[in-house]
């Protein structure tokens, strides 16, 4: 993997834990040679993340669209920023520039930008890896409704399986160099999205 797109919140949340594990995560992907591929911000934990790679020496490359620029403030540091007219624009080009997604906590903004990652995952028009960094437990609600999911016929157990879990760095890299994407068939094109 030399690239690796990070969702996150804009803002801290309300535990030190989630800031220090943002930075930290920065400092390995740095370490690990890995680029940074994320929303361009320099605030909260999107700027923590950023902050960690820079200070390793490591390569940040934010995708901000042109209106956030003024609520998310522009990252002045980083390797290079891309401004995109829109939001799925912005999805889409961290989508191009990445070998695999990290998700930290974050809000509905977080959680719209993974679920259609791993969307796109699932209708087969990529094959990342596709992670949630689980800090303090932050999203174990969330992966016991996903398992009510499939416990309730709405989505086929491969599917959650597709979904890479850890509450350790190291691990969860260990696991996305690991991935094989299930073979699904395409229900539809890259041209088609």
């Amino acid at each position: 993997m030399k690239s690796i797109t990070v969702f996150c919140g804009s803002s801290f949340g309300s535990d030190e834990k989630f800031k220090d594990q943002a930075t930290l995560l920065g400092q390995t992907l740095a370490k690990q040679n890995i680029q940074l591929i994320y929303g361009g911000a320099n605030v909260g934990l999107m700027g923590a993340v950023a902050d960690g790679v820079l200070s390793e020496s490591g390569k940040a490359v934010g995708v901000l669209p042109h209106f956030l620029q003024s609520k998310e403030i522009a990252h002045t540091q980083l390797t290079e920023l891309i401004l995109v007219e829109s939001m799925h624009e912005r999805k889409t080009k961290m989508n191009d520039l990445c070998d695999g997604v990290i998700v930290l906590p974050g809000g509905y903004g977080t959680l719209e930008e993974f679920f259609e990652m791993i969307t796109w995952a699932q209708l087969g028009l990529h094959k990342k890896p596709i992670a949630i960094l689980n800090i303090d437990g932050f999203y174990d609600d969330l992966i016991r409704f996903v398992k009510t999911m499939v416990d309730k016929g709405f989505l086929k157990q491969i599917n959650q399986e597709m979904l890479l879990v850890s509450d350790d760095i190291d691990e969860l890299l260990g696991k996305m160099r690991n991935y094989q994407a299930p073979t699904v068939g395409k229900w539809i094109s890259n041209e088609g999205i």
